[in-house]
């Protein structure tokens, strides 16, 4: 490609083209033409105006619902409502990349910016006593019918707009120097030997060639050899778009992050997942929780201690040494199921269907998991949470093999409390570990909980986990 062939709407070869992921040729196309930051603006306007309209509508609906006429009082709530409704979501991420490429996300966020905006509404409506002007009723009704409706128009919203624009909603370059990489299915990958680009920090015609190219892009990922990336640097120093040069040595190393000791850069291979508000949040929903249930369970939990030491003698509660947060170990409490002299405190064995070490009360017990509820104690003391990565018994085996010996992810999952319950369990991933894959597939849950934690996915997996207490993998 010659100079004269560079044009201000640069477009990739033909060859360029196909090796872009079969999954989004649509939007590889989409994306050379299109300027994304004005797309995005476009877009979240529309979905400001959606959300207006939508919202509307529920306290007008409201109106109509309490009085049978429109008696203003739909329309005065509106008022109040939308403006902070969209001050709480522009400090959230009720209109971000996410609420584009995810539209259950989208939702997800919308909702939450709405419930604070009734909060925060309805201090303004009851403590302050401005009431004279608004219907309480109209003001409740319209609330609830808006939660709905908006989660709603975004999820349709979201899908129609992630279908037109093929979920591209950025302009990403993944530029081949002489170095294969795999794309994402939304970037440009560009050849570019072929097509004339090279890094050339003190040549200005091949600045310009890279500059035209990354015209309106946002993130510019380069694959090179390891002689070839002090030269990318400097020439894409300055192409004001997010650089990233592919080191597939560093995957042996799970690193997160680039960080500096003093002068010399360090990988950032491991950190606490959650900030401290984060933790606090958790913390007291955990211990709200734990000593509600502790109460509420305190008769279920009596008479299955009772009738364990009526059946066979010895301790009411079994005790094991598990791993927690931060690979400490602690002492995880259950009821006991086994025989005493059966039991298996290092867990070197695992339960099995009609296994003759588990008493009768014992089978009953596990098969709703009530022999469980002795670690709301765990909770309490702070050694567990409710929701979290299931803590697992020290001699436990897949095989010969140890379950830390099986992934290199393994130690990744106590980065967070272990919990009584998890997205793994909701998911059906519970019982024996008779084969590998029935460890990587919870490790692959807990990790994708522990990357995508927020206080509502705790909530929800509360509420699925009613659904999976008693279940086939229960024994």
């Amino acid at each position: 490609m010659n100079k004269a062939s560079v044009g201000l709407a640069w477009q990739p070869s033909e060859r360029s083209r196909s090796l872009v992921s079969n999954r989004a040729p649509r939007a590889a196309a989409t994306a050379a033409v299109l300027d994304f930051r004005r797309l995005r603006l476009n877009l979240y306007a529309l979905i400001l105006v959606v959300d207006a309209l939508v919202m509307a509508g529920a306290f007008v609906a409201a109106d109509l619902i309490r009085f049978d006429q429109l008696q203003g009082y739909g329309l005065s709530s509106f008022m109040v409502m939308f403006p902070t409704y969209v001050a709480v979501g522009l400090n959230g991420d009720a209109w971000s990349i996410g609420s584009l490429q995810r539209p259950k996300h989208s939702a997800a966020a919308a909702v939450r910016a709405l419930l604070l905006a009734i909060a925060v509404a309805s201090v303004m409506f009851f403590s302050l006593k401005v009431g004279a002007d608004f219907s309480r009723l109209v003001f409740g009704i319209g609330s609830c019918i808006a939660v709905g409706l908006i989660a709603a128009a975004r999820l349709a919203l979201g899908r129609a707009l992630g279908l037109r624009y093929g979920w591209t909603f950025r302009r990403e370059v993944l530029i081949l120097d002489g170095l294969a990489a795999t794309p994402a299915a939304d970037e440009i990958v560009v050849d570019a030997a072929r097509e004339g680009l090279s890094a050339a920090p003190d040549d200005p015609t091949a600045l310009d060639r890279l500059a035209r190219l990354l015209e309106r892009s946002e993130r510019a990922i380069i694959s090179c050899e390891a002689g070839r990336r002090h030269a990318w640097t400097r020439a894409l120093a300055g192409a004001n778009v997010d650089v990233e040069i592919l080191m597939p040595e560093l995957g042996v190393l799970p690193a997160i992050g680039l960080r500096r000791h003093g002068s010399t850069p360090a990988l950032l291979v491991g950190c606490g997942p959650l900030p401290l508000r984060s933790r606090a949040a958790k913390r007291l929903l955990d211990v709200a929780v734990a000593a509600v249930s502790l109460i509420v369970l305190a008769p279920i939990m009596l008479v299955a201690a009772a009738v364990i030491q009526l059946e066979s003698p010895g301790p009411v509660l079994f005790s094991q040494v598990r791993m927690g947060r931060g690979n400490r170990l602690f002492t995880v409490l259950k009821f006991r199921t086994m025989r005493t002299e059966a039991a298996d405190g290092e867990g070197l064995r695992s339960v099995r269907p009609g296994d003759d070490r588990v008493t009768r009360v014992g089978g009953l017990l596990r098969r709703t998991s009530l022999d469980e509820l002795p670690q709301l104690l765990n909770v309490l003391k702070g050694e567990m949470s409710i929701v979290g990565p299931r803590p697992h018994a020290l001699g436990t085996r897949v095989g010969d093999r140890l379950l830390w010996t099986l992934d290199e992810h393994y130690w990744e999952r106590h980065a967070i409390k272990p919990g009584m319950t998890g997205l793994a369990q909701v998911r059906g991933l519970r019982g024996e570990t008779a084969r590998e894959r029935d460890l990587t597939d919870r490790l692959q849950s807990d990790l994708e909980y522990i990357e995508g934690w927020h206080i509502g996915r705790d909530l929800a997996i509360m509420l699925r986990t009613i659904g999976v207490l008693v279940h086939p993998n229960a024994f």
